[in-house]
């Protein structure tokens, strides 16, 4: 199965819209929609006066988060994958259309964007961040479909027989592979969607939300590494995949902090005194 999709969904004349610009779209309106729903959830409906959210603030937390996933997830894939090369040619940094991000540092840029917002607008950090959480998962979804039309960020080889198994030419080779980027649609996007956003539905205290999705991403994205192809940079005779310690990806090994510190937050979230209840009957 080969999936020849063009990349281009729409030709004006000179003018060329991609559908990898498109999912970007969707990811930042289903943000948005998902966002105004939240407002309608406890506690944010009930705050009044200053600390009352607005439909102002989705619009700020959305342009601040594509500011961290940009700088965070370019710093972060400088830092995780190549220090070595970018420590010596620092300007390579800046030259974001050659590709090089990585999820893990976009994360941890839009936690540090939220520290911000937070800051700014006197709010709990972990109210902030409990808003955000569930309404992630789809933007991740509507990335893995554009990774897909791409032909990129595939996967595995995988058995001849395997009927969904598909061919990227992009990959240099003409046998089949995993399509990884739909398992991660899958896992990474609706499932865990669906199982934060009910989760976030019910009382929580403040961190737990945050917590639950750092937890459920890491195990999700640690699962779908096994099919993905790992990046080549670590590659060398004898090691073609550029597995690291104990034939993980460098992905998985990125998750394991991920999912630790989760358990460790949810357990400190658990402990604390005061219910921040984020239910709502809508």
């Amino acid at each position: 199965m080969y999936p020849q999709i063009n990349p281009i969904a729409l030709q004006l004349g000179p003018i060329a819209i991609h559908w990898y610009g498109l999912t970007y779209l969707a990811a930042f309106a289903l943000f948005y929609f998902l966002g105004t729903l939240r407002l309608k959830h406890e506690p944010y409906r009930s705050l009044v006066g200053a600390g009352a959210w607005q439909r102002k603030d989705i619009e700020d937390i959305l342009f601040l988060g594509v500011v961290g996933v940009i700088v965070g997830g370019r710093l972060g894939y400088c830092l995780f994958y190549r220090p070595e090369f970018y420590l010596f040619n620092p300007l390579e940094i800046f030259k974001v259309w050659e590709g090089g991000m990585s999820f893990h540092g976009g994360m941890l840029g839009v936690i540090a964007a939220m520290v911000w917002f937070a800051r700014s607008r006197a709010r709990p950090f972990w109210q902030v961040m409990d808003f955000v959480a569930p309404c992630v998962p789809t933007g991740l979804a509507a990335g893995r479909v554009g990774n897909f039309i791409n032909g990129e960020l595939w996967g595995r080889f995988s058995s001849p027989d395997l009927p969904w198994g598909m061919v990227f030419p992009q990959s240099g080779s003409m046998l089949p592979r995993h399509p990884s980027q739909v398992y991660q649609f899958l896992l990474e996007g609706l499932l865990l969607f669906v199982l934060l956003w009910l989760y976030a539905r019910k009382p929580r205290k403040q961190a737990q939300v945050s917590a639950a999705f750092l937890v459920g991403y890491g195990i999700f994205r640690f699962i779908a590494e096994f099919f993905r192809e790992p990046d080549k940079i670590f590659a060398h005779p004898g090691n073609e995949l550029g597995l690291r310690a104990l034939d993980l990806s460098q992905g998985q090994w990125l998750c394991v902090p991920m999912i630790l510190g989760g358990i460790a937050l949810w357990v400190w979230a658990s402990r604390r005194e005061q219910a921040v209840p984020v239910a709502s009957k809508a």
